[in-house]
C-alpha cells in the first residue's frame, strides 16, 4: 500500500513537502505517480517517477515549481511543492505502478485506474 502525508494550510508563495510511503512493495520495481483533485474538478496527473533510471514527468501547471525525489531505503517518494498558488489547492494522491518505463510525457490522469496501489490522499490548501 501507499500512504500520503505532509499536506496542510500554506500561504501563497509558500512551500510544502508531501511524502508517499510505500509498504509491501519495493521502489526498486515500482514507480510512483502523484495526482491531485480540487473540489468540483477532475483528477489531474501532476508528477511521476520511474524506478531504476528515475525518469520524471511534471504537468505543465507545476513544472519548474514542483520537484520529486525518492529515498528507496525509506520506501518513500517526496513531492516538494514550491511557489504555491491558490489553484494548487487540492487533495493530493500518490499511487504506485509496477514497471520501469510507464512514467513519461504520455502519462496522464487516465492512468489512475491502472495504478496498482492508490493512497487515500492528503489535502493541500493554499490561502492567505
Amino acid at each position: 500500500q501507499v500512504v500520503e502525508s505532509g499536506g496542510g494550510l500554506v500561504q501563497p508563495g509558500g512551500s510544502l513537502t508531501l511524502s508517499c510511503e510505500a509498504s509491501g512493495i519495493s521502489l526498486d520495481y515500482y514507480g510512483i505517480g502523484w495526482f491531485r483533485q480540487a473540489p468540483g474538478k477532475g483528477r489531474e496527473a501532476v508528477s511521476c517517477m520511474n524506478p531504476g533510471d528515475g525518469k520524471t514527468y511534471f504537468s505543465a501547471s507545476v513544472k519548474d515549481r514542483f520537484s520529486i525525489s525518492r529515498a528507496n531505503a525509506k520506501s518513500t517518494v517526496y513531492l516538494k511543492l514550491d511557489d504555491l498558488k491558490p489553484e494548487d489547492s487540492a487533495v493530493y494522491y500518490c499511487a504506485a505502478r509496477f514497471g520501469f518505463v510507464w512514467c513519461g510525457d504520455s502519462w496522464d490522469s487516465s492512468s489512475w485506474p491502472v495504478m496498482d496501489y492508490r493512497g487515500k490522499g492528503t489535502p493541500v490548501n493554499v490561502s492567505s
